[in-house]
């Protein structure tokens, strides 16, 4: 099943949404900050919202062709909506909202009994709405979006109301319904660790425009855009300056006119243009490996002397920052952090594998 969009557009206050896309089967992340026109697509390929012009089809079947006057209606495109407000019917029975919709002889696999045991709703369905946690909201909204037997599943930023460790209790939940369901998905989300642990692909929304398309690991490791890298909060983005191009690789000079220090890496020439000189230097900071005491051999081309500057937790991770002549940072396990006692002051050598810096023509 496939899902495409030609010449969408929809004038918003402060930009006009304008995207041609096509997905199928997985998970695709709409992945942008507030604002960029996600929810806004989503509502258009539901049918919510009427679009300037559009042309969509999911499958073999054409919801909307403004060329033509063509507008199926939302309860007719067999699409699964989960709203970012869920919709729950507040003092109706967890079995009322999960019936709601309820598409009765619809796909096997979406009946009450299978999809009742599939998110664990057993012991909630004499519940009201009203009196779930959070979390179990959340189980009940996808049941309800799955029990109308959908072919197209559109997630609006579900996990968006919940703490960490309540996002990390759903996401298996939302793993088995990619999993078992095999429905093409378009998923919202602002939130990195949510797009890595559920998506297969993903789209950069920037101003209404997709940025960037391509699969997870892909578009993490690459951005082609300082825009894109932003959106993606890679944590070190450095000026630079070809100083010399090899066969597969090429030195840069890092921190050039940023008032720093200067430091030289090794990257790998990935398709620069011809004469670029003036480089954007992108490394995550997962890409940083840190050791301690002498430096010890390393496949990694790039080793830079460096002290610890900050030690922040985040979540289930240290990040640290460090001095080697200009700014890095580091994402380690709070035990490898632990391991190499890592504190304000403390020497380190810093080892970055070629491909893992990442250039971008400026």
């Amino acid at each position: 099943m496939t899902l495409a969009l030609k010449n969408v557009v929809l004038p918003l206050d402060r930009f006009t949404l304008t995207v041609d896309l096509e997905i199928s089967r997985g998970v695709t992340v709409l992945f942008g900050p507030s604002g960029a026109g996600k929810t806004s697509l989503l509502d258009i390929v539901a049918g919510l919202r009427q679009p300037a012009s559009a042309w969509i089809q999911l499958g073999q079947q054409l919801l909307t062709d403004t060329a033509r006057g063509l507008r199926v209606p939302p309860r007719r495109r067999g699409i699964g909506y989960l709203p970012q407000d869920l919709a729950l019917f507040p003092h109706r029975s967890v079995r009322g909202n999960l019936l709601y919709g309820y598409r009765v002889g619809g796909d096997d696999r979406f009946q009450l009994a299978p999809i009742v045991e599939l998110l664990e709703l057993q012991p909630l369905l004499q519940r009201r709405a009203v009196d779930l946690s959070g979390g179990e909201k959340q189980r009940v909204a996808l049941g309800r979006a799955l029990l109308s037997s959908p072919r197209l599943l559109l997630l609006d930023e579900p996990l968006a109301s919940l703490d960490l460790p309540l996002k990390a209790r759903i996401l298996p939940y939302l793993s088995r319904i990619r999993d078992e369901f095999d429905l093409p998905t378009l998923y919202v989300t602002h939130d990195r660790y949510e797009t890595l642990a559920i998506a297969e692909r993903m789209v950069v929304m920037v101003n209404g425009r997709v940025a960037q398309t391509g699969t997870v690991e892909e578009v993490f490791s690459r951005p082609q855009s300082l825009a894109v890298a932003g959106i993606l909060t890679v944590e070190t983005i450095l000026p630079g300056r070809i100083e010399n191009r090899g066969e597969d690789l090429v030195t840069v000079r890092v921190g050039v006119g940023a008032g720093l220090g200067e430091v030289l890496l090794s990257a790998v020439d990935s398709g620069l243009p011809k004469g670029a000189q003036e480089v954007h230097v992108c490394i995550r900071a997962e890409d940083v490996i840190l050791m301690r005491g002498p430096d010890a051999p390393s496949s990694a081309r790039n080793h830079l002397t460096a002290t610890v500057t900050g030690v922040t937790r985040e979540g289930p991770r240290v990040r640290i920052d460090l001095d080697c002549g200009v700014r890095l940072a580091a994402l380690l396990t709070r035990q490898a952090c632990e391991e190499l006692g890592l504190e304000m002051g403390t020497q380190v050598v810093a080892l970055i594998k070629a491909p893992n810096v990442h250039l971008i023509p400026r």
